[in-house]
């Protein structure tokens, strides 16, 4: 049965990036309800230091849900709704490119077990190691799907689309 989805964009981009506005269409047209923090006033304050209230933003959002919700993230939001998926509860990850760590912040990315996660990563990404995305995956024994794609996976555009159909599916189920 669908739910309730939080999509979080990356540092400096909006509610309105590419990924998560296409992402956010796909879900509303399966039947989930949708939500797009904009975390501008997060970012404002630099790298390291957005990240603490970027999860606090999203967790209160989970707070304000009536069912648990799918957290959905790039970059930077993928790793702030990892670290909110510890702090409430969720049904589910779907992360891209994926920091596995912020420069500046003492707090290493961390998110919930025994949900639903999916991992999608390009391996010409210049801004997010790819290796450490993959040895995330294979210690937490999550999927992750890599491309031959850069940090924006804006070649492979459909297909994480159609990899985050599957994954509501699954959800839902």
């Amino acid at each position: 049965m669908p739910g309730h989805i939080i999509l979080s964009h990356g540092a400096n981009s909006s509610p309105q990036a590419t990924k998560v506005s296409a992402l956010a269409q796909v879900a509303e047209e399966a039947g989930w309800t949708t939500e797009r923090p904009d975390f501008a006033a997060c970012d404002a304050r630099g790298l390291a230091q957005s990240v603490a209230p970027r999860v606090k933003q999203v967790v209160d959002r989970m707070h304000a849900a009536r069912t648990p919700v799918v957290l959905v993230g790039s970059s930077m939001g993928a790793f702030a709704s990892g670290l909110a998926s510890l702090r409430a509860s969720c049904a589910g990850l779907f992360l891209m490119a994926l920091p596995t760590a912020i420069p500046g912040f003492d707090e290493a990315f961390d998110m919930a077990r025994d949900v639903p996660t999916l991992l999608i990563h390009g391996y010409a990404d210049e801004i997010c190691d790819p290796s450490a995305t993959l040895a995330l995956a294979r210690t937490r024994g999550v999927p992750c799907l890599m491309v031959d794609d850069g940090h924006r996976l804006a070649g492979h555009l459909d297909a994480v689309i159609g990899q985050f159909r599957l994954f509501l599916q699954q959800v839902a189920a």
